[in-house]
C-alpha cells in the first residue's frame, strides 16, 4: 500500500506540473497575481508529493519489500543499511526520481526566496521549471516507473552493483545531480529574462550564488567520482576519460566559463549574448549528460538504462528544451547588442573573452571525443575507441592556456593595459615561472607538459601571491597593523574577489598533483607465492600470507604485504579480492598508504587455486595534492557563497 501511495503522489505531481505551466501562461496573459500564486502553490505541492514518493520508495527498501520490482533489482536482504538506502539511486528509475526531486526542491526554494524581489519574472520562472519537471515526471510515470509491483515476489532481491557499494559512490551521484539541477535555476532566470525582455544585469546578480553553488556541487561530484575510481576500480588512476565521466565534465567546463564571463557583464555591461549562450549551453550539456547516461547509448560502470524507448524520449525532450532556449536567444539577439566595445585586445575584457573561447574549445574537444565513436558506430563504421592519447594531445594544450589566463585575468586593467602596467604586474611572475621550468630541466625533467605546466603554475601562483602581498601591505599601512591583519581586512572588504583567488590556488595545487601523479607514476605487476617479494621504486614489498576474510555480504581473499624502504618497515598493506554473495561479482579492493604527499597503492587482482597472487603496485607521487587542491577550491567557493550580502550583489 505504501508504494502505491508513492506512485499516486508522483502521478499527481505530473498533473500539477501541467497546472503550473498553465497557471504561468494565464498569469502572463491576464496580468493576474492570483494565477502566479497558483503556479507557486503547484510547484510547492510538487515538491511535497515527490518527497512522499521518495519516502515510500525508501520505506520499501528498508522493509525489504521485494514485491517492488525496483527494490528487487537493486538490493537484497544482506545489503548493509547504508547501501540499502543509497540503492534508491543505484539504478535507472530511482536515479531519475532523485534527479526530479532535487529539481523540484531547488525550484521551490528559488520561487519562495525571490518571490518579493523578482515578481515580474515569477511566471516565467515557474513555467520553465514546471516544463522541465513535467518532462522528467512523464519519463518516470510512463517509461521508468520505480513503483511497479513484481508478481510473484521473489524471496530475495538481486543486489546493488558491488562497485556502487562504497561511501564515495553513495555521495557521488547526488552531488552530480545537485550540480546538474542547480544550473537549472540560472537557466530558468536567463529564459525569464529572454521571454520578458528584461535583458539587463539583474538576472546575473540574482543567480550568482545559485551558479556558484551548482558549480561547487558539480565539482565535488566529479572529484568524488575520481576518488572512487582511484581506489575502487584498482587501476591506480582517477580519470580515464570514460564517456560518462566526460558527460559531467562538459557542463563543468562551460559552467566555469559562465562564472568568469558574467563578471564582464556586471562590470562593463558586455558579453550579454555570450552569457545567455553559456548558461543555456551549460544546462543543455547537463541534459545531454543525462541522456548519455540514462539512454543506454554508452557502456560504462556508471551508466544504467538500455531501453531505446527511454533514450528516444529523453532525446526528444532534450531537443525541445534546447531548441526553445536557443531559438528564443536568436529571436532576442537584436536586443542584446552591447553599446560598449572592446577598447583594446590587451585588456581584462579580452582576457575573459579568450577565457570563454578556451573553455568552449576544451568542451568541444571532450564532446567530440565522447560522441565521435557513437556516430561512427551508428553509421556502420564499427567500434572506434577515443582514449587518453587523443585527450592528452588536444585537451592538454588548451588546459595550459587556461591556466596561463588564470594568472593574467585578475591583474590586467580594464579597457586597456599600458606597457608599464604589464611590466609591473607580470615581469616577475614570468621570470619566476621560467626559472622554475629551467630548474626542472636541469634536474633532468624532459616531459613537455611537465615543463610547460611548471611555468604556468609558477607564473599564475606568483601573480596570486603578489596580489595578496600588495593588498595586505596597503591595508596594513593604512590601519597601522601587521600584514596578517591587513590581509584579513582586505579579504573581508572584497570577499568575492579573494574567494575566487583561493579557488584559483586550489586549481594550481590540483594541477601540480595531476602533473606529478600522471607523468611520474611508477607501476609494476608481478606474480608472487607467499614469502616472495618485489621492488617498485625505492620500496620492497613482501607477501607474508593470503587468508580468508568475510564481510556482511561478501567474502574475500586478503593478502598481507609488508612494505620496506631499505631495512625499515614502512607499513603493512592488505589488498583484497572480494566476491559478493548474492551476485557472485568479483571486485578488487586496493590498499593505500600515504607517504610524502603521495601514495603507495597496492591491489591483488587475482589469486590462483595454487595460491599464486597477482600483485599490482603503484607509486603515485603528490597524489594527495589532487584531493587537497579540490578541498581548497571548495573552501574558496564556500567563502564566496557565504560572503556578507551587499546591495550591489
Amino acid at each position: 500500500m505504501i508504494i502505491e501511495i508513492g506512485h499516486f503522489s508522483v502521478v499527481i505531481a505530473l498533473v500539477l506540473s501541467l497546472l503550473g505551466m498553465g497557471a504561468s501562461f494565464i498569469a502572463l496573459r491576464s496580468k493576474s497575481s492570483e494565477w502566479v500564486q497558483v503556479g507557486r502553490m503547484a510547484l510547492t505541492l510538487i515538491f511535497g508529493l515527490l518527497a512522499i514518493g521518495m519516502l515510500s520508495l525508501v520505506y520499501s527498501f528498508l522493509v525489504r519489500d521485494f514485491s517492488v520490482h525496483y527494490v528487487a533489482m537493486t538490493s537484497n536482504s544482506e545489503l548493509p543499511l547504508f547501501y540499502t538506502i543509497a540503492a534508491l539511486w543505484g539504478g535507472h528509475e530511482g536515479s531519475l526520481l532523485l534527479w526530479v526531486f532535487i529539481l523540484a526542491a531547488f525550484s521551490t526554494i528559488a520561487v519562495w526566496l525571490h518571490w518579493r524581489t523578482q515578481p515580474a519574472i515569477m511566471p516565467y520562472l515557474i513555467g520553465v521549471e514546471c516544463l522541465v519537471i513535467f518532462g522528467f515526471l512523464a519519463l518516470i510515470v510512463f517509461l521508468s516507473n520505480p513503483f511497479e509491483r513484481l508478481i510473484p515476489a521473489p524471496m530475495d532481491g538481486k543486489d546493488l552493483n558491488p562497485l556502487l557499494q562504497d561511501p564515495a559512490m553513495v555521495l557521488h551521484p547526488p552531488m552530480l545531480y545537485m550540480g546538474y539541477v542547480g544550473f537549472s535555476i540560472p537557466f530558468s532566470f536567463a529564459m525569464a529574462a529572454l521571454f520578458s525582455g528584461r535583458l539587463g544585469e539583474e538576472w546575473i546578480k540574482v543567480t550568482q550564488r545559485w551558479t556558484v553553488f551548482a558549480w561547487l556541487c558539480l565539482t565535488t561530484g566529479i572529484l568524488l567520482g575520481g576518488y572512487w575510481a582511484y581506489y575502487e576500480l584498482g587501476w591506480g588512476g582517477y580519470w580515464g576519460w570514460d564517456p560518462v565521466e566526460n558527460a559531467s565534465f562538459m557542463p563543468w567546463l562551460v559552467g566555469t566559463a559562465f562564472l568568469h564571463s558574467v563578471m564582464v557583464q556586471e562590470k562593463r555591461k558586455m558579453f550579454k549574448v555570450w552569457n545567455l549562450f553559456l548558461i543555456i549551453l551549460t544546462f543543455s550539456l547537463s541534459l545531454i549528460g543525462t541522456f548519455l547516461v540514462r539512454s543506454g547509448v554508452l557502456t560504462s560502470v556508471h551508466s544504467f538504462a538500455t531501453d531505446p524507448e527511454r533514450g528516444l524520449f529523453i532525446l526528444i525532450f532534450m531537443a525541445i528544451i534546447i531548441g526553445l532556449a536557443f531559438g528564443t536567444l536568436m529571436l532576442r539577439s537584436n536586443k542584446l547588442k552591447s553599446q560598449i566595445e572592446l577598447d583594446s585586445m590587451v585588456s581584462r575584457e579580452s582576457v575573459f573573452l579568450f577565457n570563454n573561447l578556451f573553455f568552449l574549445v576544451a568542451a568541444a574537444t571532450v564532446f567530440l571525443g565522447t560522441l565521435y565513436p557513437l556516430i561512427v558506430e551508428t553509421w556502420g563504421g564499427g567500434k572506434v575507441t577515443v582514449g587518453p592519447p587523443y585527450y592528452n594531445a588536444v585537451f592538454m594544450p588548451v588546459a595550459l592556456g587556461l591556466l596561463f589566463l588564470m594568472g593574467v585575468g585578475p591583474y590586467i586593467p580594464w579597457r586597456k593595459a599600458s606597457q608599464a602596467s604589464l611590466r609591473n604586474n607580470f615581469l616577475v611572475p614570468v621570470l619566476i615561472g621560467l626559472c622554475l621550468m629551467i630548474l626542472l630541466f636541469i634536474l633532468g625533467i624532459r616531459n613537455t607538459y611537465a615543463l610547460a605546466g611548471t611555468f604556468v603554475v609558477g607564473f599564475a601562483g606568483t601573480t596570486i601571491l603578489a596580489d595578496f602581498g600588495k593588498i595586505s601591505a596597503i591595508y596594513a599601512r593604512r590601519d597601522q597593523v601587521n600584514y596578517f591583519k591587513g590581509l584579513m581586512t582586505a579579504f573581508t572588504s572584497n570577499q568575492r574577489r579573494y574567494s575566487g583567488l583561493i579557488t584559483h590556488i586550489g586549481v594550481l595545487v590540483l594541477v601540480i598533483g595531476i602533473i606529478a601523479s600522471t607523468i611520474y607514476q611508477t607501476e609494476k605487476v608481478v606474480s608472487l607465492h607467499v614469502g616472495d617479494e618485489f621492488l617498485i621504486d625505492v620500496y620492497r614489498m613482501k607477501l607474508l600470507k593470503i587468508h580468508e576474510v568475510e564481510g556482511k555480504n561478501w567474502k574475500a581473499q586478503e593478502g598481507v604485504f609488508q612494505v620496506f624502504r631499505g631495512s625499515e618497515l614502512v607499513t603493512e598493506l592488505r589488498p583484497q579480492k572480494r566476491i559478493y554473495n548474492q551476485s557472485q561479482t568479483p571486485t578488487t579492493e586496493s590498499a593505500i598508504h600515504a607517504i610524502n604527499m603521495g601514495h603507495i597503492f597496492l591491489t591483488m587482482p587475482d589469486v590462483s587455486p595454487e595460491g599464486v597472487a597477482v600483485a599490482r603496485g603503484v607509486i603515485n607521487p603528490l597524489i594527495l595534492w589532487v584531493w587537497g587542491g579540490g578541498g581548497i577550491m571548495g573552501l574558496g567557493v564556500l567563502f564566496n557563497i557565504f560572503r556578507p550580502r551587499k546591495r550591489e550583489d
